[in-house]
């Protein structure tokens, strides 16, 4: 009963963000000097032009009114215009890209597969890396693996992505030539190149995040080992191994799966610099190509999308988060 509150709880505070992230999203798009209608409706336009263009893609109603519209398109479809050239959106429907015709939820399920294999990739490298070193920098805190690991860590935590990228690129594609410079390969075309060409895209972004859960990490591994438990565990006579696997690993994952669900989800909206840097059209790519030519319905599109992946990815870390400390189900 109480996990299935817990549970209960935390879809709801989910629906309650993505509510009002789409609200605020709307409104502050709806506030933009860019007027997609006119954009539409190209030069030379008449004022009857306009009127016409504004009714079909649907701004000739208040911005209360096409909130409510662009949400019953989301779980009933939509349709915009009418008669022999009306255009229907099936649900879920996230907008109409009127500048290349298409639905924008097709288009970000066209470029989601390059965000989610760089994105996925990489994550797992990340978090396999930062967590293992910062348990041995801990272990062996004070000796020159500690301090050769944090210096790395600071460095990586200090570098921008696009210096990781550009120094990457340079080392391993250009100077030595063992990785691909740029492009994508869909894995069910070729599984071998589809891996070839995001190798180095996967270990620019997770020397980036393993340099931030290695730092994290030590930091609550170094905490965890002076609690009375653990010097508990260890006066019965359990091994370091236990001690330290069964015991103190669990508490430190705590914060790092916190962090971790944060970091996946905005990956997972998409890797922009990333993306440009090694010539991937992701959803990063069509966010950015949609910004520079002011195409708001992929604009909103995109960004309600993302929002839906990161408060998706944080609902499952509380889920996570409940398994390993089931004290906090009680909150």
């Amino acid at each position: 009963m109480r996990t299935a509150r817990f549970v209960a709880t935390r879809f709801a505070g989910m629906v309650l963000v993505l509510l009002v992230v789409a609200f605020v999203t709307f409104v502050v798009f709806y506030v933009l000097p860019a007027d997609p209608a006119r954009m539409a409706c190209g030069r030379p336009c008449s004022p009857e032009g306009l009127q016409l263009a504004r009714e079909f893609m649907g701004y000739d109603v208040p911005w209360y009114g096409q909130f409510f519209e662009f949400l019953g398109g989301i779980f009933g479809g939509r349709t915009f215009g009418t008669g022999a050239s009306a255009i229907h959106c099936t649900a879920p429907c996230f907008g109409w890209d009127f500048q290349n015709n298409v639905d924008v939820l097709a288009e970000i399920g066209g470029r989601i597969e390059v965000s989610f294999s760089v994105a996925l990739g990489a994550a797992a490298i990340w978090i396999i890396l930062g967590v293992g070193l910062g348990v041995l920098s801990a272990l062996r805190r004070g000796t020159a693996v500690d301090r050769i690991t944090m210096a790395a860590a600071m460095a990586g935590v200090s570098m921008p992505a696009y210096l990781a990228g550009m120094i990457g690129i340079t080392i391993f594609a250009f100077a030595l030539d063992v990785v691909p410079k740029n492009g994508y390969v869909p894995l069910t075309e070729d599984p071998a190149q589809w891996a070839w060409h995001l190798v180095l895209p996967w270990f620019v972004l997770a020397f980036l995040h393993a340099a931030i859960y290695a730092r994290l990490t030590r930091g609550q591994m170094l905490e965890t080992l002076g609690e009375d438990y653990i010097r508990t565990a260890r006066a019965k006579g359990l091994t370091e191994r236990k001690v330290v696997g069964r015991h103190a690993l669990r508490n430190v994952l705590l914060p790092v799966v916190t962090v971790f669900g944060v970091d996946l989800g905005g990956l997972l909206a998409g890797t922009v610099i990333t993306e440009r840097i090694f010539g991937m059209a992701g959803v990063g790519r069509l966010l950015v190509d949609a910004i520079a030519s002011l195409n708001l319905p992929v604009l909103l599109g995109v960004t309600l999308f993302s929002a839906l992946l990161v408060t998706v990815l944080n609902f499952l870390v509380d889920l996570c988060y409940g398994a390993l400390d089931p004290r906090a189900r009680l909150v």
